[in-house]
């Protein structure tokens, strides 16, 4: 035990310093530069942008499932159809704005869940180029609220993530 305490304690040690690999995790609209570094593939930015676009503008995630496939544009894992799931996450992702949170989620006994204050979260900003301005990425977690059949744990969820992006805002990366 004592061993897995001290992985645990090297990997919150390099959140808190800003060094963590896991900040530089590729996502759908980013590649790595020679040294590591996201940056934006333009290509599938240009996707990411016409979501969070087609969202605002009305479209449901099965909506936008469907657009993307009358486009022809794969999914993030190849498949030529987009599941709802996928662009809900990428919809709900802050890395599109050039922020991560590091610790959304802990694993405890090999059981992976949500970090509802649990441990601290971290927070890294401008770690990246944006994609989505903090503004559009805000006004999508709010449409997320006001549209319906949210469960409880949904609209748990939205909430946590504009409280981060407040935190986000408040330390200066707009």
């Amino acid at each position: 035990m004592k061993y897995n305490f001290e992985i645990k304690n090297a990997i919150r040690n390099q959140f808190i310093e800003g060094t963590s690999k896991m900040a530089k995790r590729i996502c759908y609209g980013y590649t790595q530069d020679e040294k590591g570094n996201l940056i934006i593939d333009e290509e599938k930015a240009i996707i990411i942008k016409k979501i969070f676009e087609s969202y605002l503008s009305g479209f449901s995630l099965g909506q936008i499932s469907d657009e993307l496939y009358q486009l022809n544009i794969k999914s993030p894992t190849g498949k030529d159809k987009w599941n709802r799931e996928a662009i809900d996450k990428i919809l709900s992702n802050e890395k599109y704005i050039g922020a991560v949170i590091l610790q959304k989620t802990i694993s405890e006994c090999g059981i992976q869940f949500v970090n509802k204050g649990f441990e601290d979260k971290y927070l890294t900003t401008n770690s990246h180029p944006a994609i989505i301005s903090v503004e559009t990425f805000k006004n999508v977690q709010e449409e997320k609220l006001r549209r319906t059949k949210k469960t409880k744990h949904e609209y748990n969820l939205i909430n946590d993530i504009l409280s981060d992006i407040s935190l986000i805002c408040s330390n200066g990366n707009n």
